[in-house]
């Protein structure tokens, strides 16, 4: 359903970090018409427009933006089948994922170049906002659902291929700081224009520090749009915080907190507990956390057995384990969900949301396009009810859900 002439939506508008009590949303040919307070309206000069229907007590979002997610509705972004990984995408804009990096797993190089050329195909239709190489410069010690098989040191010659087969569309990649190459590695990722995310990884602080100062540099002298790099879902992946060996994660945080990086947040109650979520947002600020989903070929359908790229995966009351070992194989919460799980564990509605929104379009360099609701911005809108359940979501002008 497209609506030529516009939309006009009413309610509490959640944007950039902001709540506006009473406000109204325009969209006109695709693009965001005025977003602000309702008095506002009568001096906007805007052509007479239908006003849709909401329940009461609606919020008006950004269409949410998730930078790490391998799945959903069955299909496996890292699998290389096009249908089922549209079909994936498809059903996460529905959910209110409007915009999105497909992330592959570490795999055979074979499989890796197949999967980025799959993906390639949706981003050139824009589908997909990218690709995300979750591996396979990753460490032995901390690759959780990451196939140790195909563990790799830092090749510059892969990551040329990386590129080529996505055809440009190389977004991100999880390395490891601590492998043999992985300088030279970040220095290449910059120079391609692909954001490094520092994980799976058993790094000691001062390395991690290093690591992710080179990057933030390399970037902010190329001036790279949103020049800082990420933390691939922190906590995760890495050892545990401790008073006399601090690791990843207390570098992370002080990063995090100095605005040099990003750090991912799988706020889906399964791979953090509330507190912990609690905690992240109020020693670095929603502005330094980018919420993700992580989530695979079973989010949105029942549990049972999936695939993550090479591995078996088998989900139980909602978790996702390997049949082998039980690690954590990615989540099956939609980013919707992960927005409404962290308001539970009590971070405010406005910085979850820009934690979903403005801050990883920031760092897809998409900001005059997406995650927030601004005049001549793209018109993405998720309308969620006071529960944060879905009540519309629009994607490029266009009602996916419900129609």
């Amino acid at each position: 359903m497209t609506a030529p002439d516009g939309l006009l939506l009413t309610g509490t508008l959640l944007t950039d970090g902001t709540t506006v009590p009473d406000a109204a949303v325009a969209v006109v040919n695709g693009r965001i018409a005025y977003a602000g307070p309702r008095t506002g309206l009568a001096t906007a000069s805007l052509p007479s427009l239908p006003e849709r229907a909401l329940p009461s007590g609606n919020m008006i979002l950004p269409g949410l933006i998730d930078l790490h997610c391998h799945g959903a509705a069955g299909g496996d972004f890292p699998g290389g089948e096009l249908d089922a990984a549209r079909a994936a995408a498809e059903f996460l804009h529905r959910s209110g994922t409007t915009t999105l990096l497909a992330s592959l797993v570490t795999a055979s190089r074979e499989d890796l170049l197949r999967g980025a050329a799959t993906l390639r195909v949706l981003a050139e239709e824009g589908i997909v906002a990218g690709i995300h190489a979750e591996g396979p410069f990753l460490s032995h010690a901390r690759c959780g659902a990451q196939d140790p098989r195909f563990l790799l040191e830092p090749s510059l010659g892969l990551l040329d291929e990386l590129v080529g087969a996505a055809g440009g569309h190389l977004r991100t990649m999880t390395y490891a700081p601590e492998l043999a190459g992985a300088a030279d590695l970040v220095q290449a990722l910059v120079a391609h224009g692909v954001v490094p995310s520092l994980g799976h990884t058993d790094a000691d602080a001062r390395t991690t520090a290093d690591s992710l100062i080179l990057a933030a540099g390399l970037m902010a002298a190329g001036r790279t749009t949103g020049a800082r790099p990420t933390v691939t879902h922190l906590f995760n992946g890495m050892p545990p915080l401790h008073h006399r060996s601090p690791g990843p994660v207390a570098a992370c945080l002080r990063l995090a907190a100095a605005g040099t990086v990003a750090v991912e947040l799988v706020a889906d109650a399964v791979h953090l507990d509330p507190e912990t979520v609690g905690m992240v947002f109020a020693l670095v600020g929603a502005g330094n956390v980018v919420l993700v989903t992580d989530s695979m070929a079973a989010t949105g359908l029942p549990d049972g057995d999936y695939d993550l790229g090479p591995a078996a995966v088998r989900v139980t009351s909602g978790e996702a384990r390997l049949r082998g070992n039980g690690s954590l194989a990615g989540g099956t919460a939609t980013l919707l969900d992960v927005v409404r799980r962290t308001i539970a564990a009590g971070v405010d509605a406005a910085g979850a949301v820009l934690s979903a929104t403005a801050v990883p379009a920031r760092i897809l360099g998409l900001s005059d396009e997406v995650g927030s609701l601004r005049t001549g911005l793209r018109a993405d809108v998720v309308v969620v009810d006071a529960g944060f359940n879905p009540a519309l979501v629009i994607r490029h002008g266009k009602v996916l859900a419900p129609q």
